[in-house]
């Protein structure tokens, strides 16, 4: 855990004494920047209180619980990223799900949608184990690294644009620290992609003048350094997505053979 510069002045998680705690937009956004390694970054993020809103919702739902898993200990906190910290390819998605990241202390495990994103993962060589139900499962990603947008729980999935910008800091931040190794950004639906944009500009990207519409499949170049970076777009595999067939295990495939195949194209 990072520890709390002597006479900075930030205050401390009660209950992880040593991390400092941002309850506000311009303390998320010093914390991001003063973070110099993903897990430093990582613990930071984990007891952030900057978004009333959905610190409030997050911890209700982790106290109240879903009857299915009444006798399990919520998480309850932000959802840091996790992964390689030396990814080729990162996933971005939109906010952990209620009972499912909330619950778990992971994106994307615990839910529907991270059963058919981590199967696919699997097939295509990005995951260790085509399920993932719990943080201590033995699941790890192979060169990839996954974050989200929005690193709490929003009510009915849908953050507000100041909650967004609030949490920006933390992508931004991120994507910067495992920029050296990134070859590969697949954002996870409309909201990933308009997210992730001006993040990867933050995080020093090279993009193109205009952001192209969202759309599965979509590629589009970018650059860092000398380096060639292509952001790919793929639906998100919500249940409202793949129970209407708007995506399919197929597609998703599709889209994670091409990272594999650009991602490993750029390797040196």
């Amino acid at each position: 855990m990072s520890s709390v510069p002597p006479g900075s002045g930030w205050p401390e998680d009660p209950a992880d004494p040593g991390t400092p705690v941002a309850h506000d937009a311009q303390e998320v956004a010093k914390l991001a920047a003063e973070s110099r390694t993903p897990a430093e970054l990582a613990a930071r993020q984990s007891v952030c209180r900057a978004c009333p809103r959905l610190v409030e919702w997050r911890e209700d739902v982790a106290d109240v619980k879903r009857r299915a898993f009444a006798a399990e200990t919520y998480w309850g906190r932000p959802i840091a990223g996790w992964g390689d910290e030396n990814p080729r390819t990162l996933i971005v998605g939109l906010a952990p799900a209620a009972h499912g990241g909330n619950r778990t202390g992971r994106i994307f495990t615990g839910d529907r949608s991270g059963d058919w994103l981590f199967a696919s993962l699997h097939r295509t060589g990005l995951a260790a184990q085509e399920t993932s139900v719990h943080a201590g499962d033995g699941q790890r990603l192979i060169g990839a690294r996954m974050m989200a947008a929005v690193r709490c729980a929003p009510p009915a999935n849908k953050p507000t644009p100041e909650e967004r910008d609030t949490c920006f800091p933390w992508l931004a931040r991120e994507l910067a620290l495992v920029a050296h190794s990134a070859r590969v950004v697949v954002a996870l639906g409309g909201f990933a992609w308009q997210a992730v944009w001006p993040a990867l500009r933050e995080a020093g990207y090279v993009l193109p003048p205009r952001r192209p519409p969202f759309g599965h499949g979509v590629e589009v170049p970018l650059s860092y350094g000398t380096a060639r970076v292509t952001l790919l777009g793929c639906y998100h595999p919500s249940q409202q997505n793949t129970f209407t067939g708007r995506v399919t295990a197929e597609m998703l495939d599709a889209v994670f053979a091409r990272a594999v195949q650009l991602a490993g194209e750029d390797a040196s």
